[in-house]
């Protein structure tokens, strides 16, 4: 007889067999090869149109450009920690800090830590990073004792997207500075260069007022489309106590969001959440195909599967936000 500690395991084994029959996490090096460079010709292209525009206000449509492309980076530089891109650590360490610190100015294994740690216990309220104690609240009991920010929260959420860019190059110094970081001497180097080449191309490019300009644009930008990428896969989803098994505690806690090849993009395959979390190293081309089986799974054995619209995801984060503030406001 099964008993209600190996029922679970036994579900996820099943899936697992069932995703490895159709070789939904065997590699995608040609899909791979095309992605990096793509994103790689964009990035140098955004920055080649930076110099040969020169200081004209028309470089703040290179600066909203360049947002975008950062944060395609950053997607590449998610997919490069998962090792969805190499089968190895050392090639995707090498190109996870050339994408993060040298590219974009973030470090690469501080986000990797931070980021591994979600994937763990994802919406765990003492064990995921990403709903820990913030300047944006996600559970009744942190908004104790907080104040007006907290108790109106969810007017301030996009706003304070403009400043998630800035906040993550913050944190890459300080987890450098504090040596929580593997590799810290060559991520140090990395990340100064970064930051000593983009400060300087604005300086000697463009006239004070433009260079601030472009900065606050390119920087608020990158901020709001990285933050709307990961902010519909858990935000508003249950919260779990620890108990759970692999399975549930993976779908249970995700949303998935449809749209089709064009929010695939723009998402970087973070939009099949419930699948990239159950098989985190599974390449983003493949989770599209993996979700009939997924979805069709969760229905066999009782599991409930979100999936909705990209802003309805939105709209659910946002009365989540505006929930946890209610008792505050009286």
């Amino acid at each position: 007889m099964t008993t209600m500690t190996e029922r679970p395991r036994s579900d996820f084994a099943e899936l697992g067999r069932r995703i490895n029959a159709a070789g939904l996490l065997e590699r995608r090096p040609g899909y791979y090869a095309v992605r990096l460079s793509v994103v790689a010709a964009a990035l140098a292209g955004g920055w080649t149109a930076f110099f040969l525009i020169g200081s004209s206000w028309w470089t703040l449509a290179v600066a909203a450009f360049l947002a975008v492309v950062f944060a395609q980076v950053a997607l590449v530089a998610h997919d490069l920690a998962h090792r969805q891109v190499f089968r190895t650590n050392t090639p995707s360490r090498r190109a996870g800090l050339i994408a993060g610190n040298l590219a974009i100015g973030m470090s690469y294994g501080y986000w990797m830590d931070k980021h591994t740690k979600h994937h763990a216990n994802p919406n765990h309220d003492d064990l995921d990073p990403d709903v820990g104690p913030g300047v944006l609240v996600w559970s009744a009991e942190g908004a104790r004792g907080k104040g007006f920010l907290t108790r109106y929260q969810a007017w301030f959420f996009f706003p304070l997207l403009t400043l998630l860019g800035i906040s993550l190059h913050k944190d890459s110094i300080r987890a450098l500075r504090d040596g929580t970081v593997k590799k810290r001497g060559v991520e140090s180097v990395l990340l100064a260069a970064h930051l000593v080449l983009y400060v300087a191309a604005l300086l000697l490019v463009l006239s004070p007022l433009q260079a601030l300009a472009f900065f606050v644009v390119h920087q608020a930008l990158f901020g709001v489309y990285l933050g709307l990428t990961f902010a519909p896969n858990h935000k508003g989803m249950p919260h779990p106590d620890g108990t759970e098994d692999y399975l549930r505690k993976q779908v249970l806690t995700s949303r998935n969001v449809r749209g089709g090849r064009l929010v695939d993009n723009a998402l970087g395959g973070l939009n099949y959440q419930i699948e990239h979390h159950l098989f985190p190293s599974m390449p983003t081309p493949n989770l599209r195909r993996a979700q009939p089986i997924v979805r069709r799974y969760c229905a066999e054995i009782g599991v409930p599967y979100e999936e909705t619209s990209l802003t309805s995801s939105y709209a659910q984060a946002l009365r989540h936000l505006h929930s946890v503030g209610a008792g505050l406001r009286g």
